[in-house]
């Protein structure tokens, strides 16, 4: 591996499939479909880029440390790793969505929030709903899932839940309404500091071609 070698984090999904184009753009292909191949690292069309395929929320962690040079998250991601050691220049405007906050059909969620009121909070998302909650004067006991958070207020685990919405089909199929909108999220470009200043002159001309193709997105 060459030192101007540069590598890019991904996750697999809407986020990978969605940076192809912004990739493309910049005269980049990628090698293989990481929904096909079990392999972690992907080599590219050009030998000194490869792709690393990496959980989500995993995505700032490699960037931070320097295992990735650059790569791209969400928004969510992001707000809950805190963004240290890292240098965010384009919201890329891909992998849309929103973070909300929902409840069962028929909860009065409008009570439940009154200042001073205590609320059981289902979501991966713990340091988004702390803040959210803490902003309007609502005490709560957060509960920690990973998965599958529309099960919580169905079975009494939480009052409501704090989680990414797109369709919101899947509320709607258990039951469950959107009550508050927390923030709109996107995808951000991610950049490791000693990277921008060591593999400048690699690292630039991908930047300025992802910056052209994401005008207008974000």
């Amino acid at each position: 591996m060459s030192s101007q070698q540069l590598t890019l984090a991904l996750s697999k999904g809407r986020i990978f499939e969605e940076t192809l184009p912004l990739l493309e753009a910049a005269g980049i292909r990628v090698s293989e479909d990481p929904e096909k191949s079990r392999k972690l690292i992907l080599s590219t069309n050009d030998p000194e880029v490869r792709v690393i395929i990496v959980r989500a929320s995993d995505v700032p962690t490699y960037v931070q440390y320097g295992a990735a040079d650059f790569g791209v998250a969400g928004k969510d991601v992001l707000f809950e790793h805190g963004g240290a050691g890292l240098y965010q220049p384009i919201d890329l405007g891909i992998a849309k969505c929103r973070m909300s906050v929902a409840v069962s059909v028929g909860f009065d969620y409008a009570t439940a929030v009154r200042q001073g009121a205590r609320l059981r909070v289902a979501t991966k998302y713990t340091e988004m709903a702390r803040q959210h909650f803490a902003s309007k004067g609502v005490h709560i006991d957060l509960i920690k899932l990973y998965g599958s958070m529309e099960l919580a207020p169905l079975v009494g685990l939480s009052d409501v839940i704090v989680d990414l919405v797109s369709t919101g089909n899947t509320l709607r199929a258990n039951n469950l309404v959107e009550v508050e909108q927390i923030m709109d999220i996107s995808s951000r470009l991610v950049v490791n500091q000693a990277a921008l200043k060591l593999k400048r002159d690699r690292l630039q001309p991908i930047l300025a071609a992802f910056e052209r193709a994401s005008e207008g997105k974000a």
